[in-house]
């Protein structure tokens, strides 16, 4: 199947249906970091990284007040975050644990390394770093040979220590 998608095409954003949008907006915005550009009174928000208009929408329009559905039913399994380095996935992850939130579980992808998590409202969250596309690991015909190998969470927090404030 060929390319029909330019290569510079990248997701936008992600908009999601929540229960309690000041929750969301603790999570999406005091844990992950990410600033709110515009909020809506108590029915959306919408947040960004580097003042993109937005890279997260958060709405209550058809869910305040829900439960998150079922496992074993379709949906969404997870919205992956993009970090620029591994110093800035190390800071996220630290925000996360202070914070008491659960880690799912951590891969080395071979082409990135993550950090896997549920939100407030059990939508599966992904945070990420990838490695330089040259050091990708292939098969002997060229195509990625992508791994599901240990990560190991604490010596990333090792490698970057936290900031020291003055």
């Amino acid at each position: 199947m060929p390319d029909l998608a330019p290569s510079a095409t990248r997701i936008g954003h992600v908009h999601r249906k929540v229960a309690d949008l000041d929750r969301a907006i603790a999570f999406y915005g005091d844990v992950l970091g990410f600033s709110m550009t515009q909020r809506y009174g108590a029915q959306a928000a919408f947040l960004s990284a580097g003042g993109y208009h937005h890279h997260i929408g958060l709405n209550t329009w058809e869910s305040a007040g829900a439960t998150p559905p079922p496992p074993g039913h379709t949906g969404l399994y997870h919205t992956a975050f993009l970090y620029p380095d591994r110093a800035s996935l190390a800071d996220v992850l630290r925000r996360v644990l202070a914070a008491g939130i659960a880690i799912d579980g951590a891969a080395d992808h071979g082409v990135s390394e993550a950090i896997y998590l549920r939100d407030p409202d059990l939508n599966g969250v992904e945070l990420y770093v990838d490695r330089p596309a040259a050091d990708w690991p292939r098969d002997a015909q060229g195509r990625l040979a992508m791994v599901n190998r240990r990560f190991d969470l604490q010596a990333l927090l090792d490698a970057h220590p936290a900031a020291q404030s003055i």
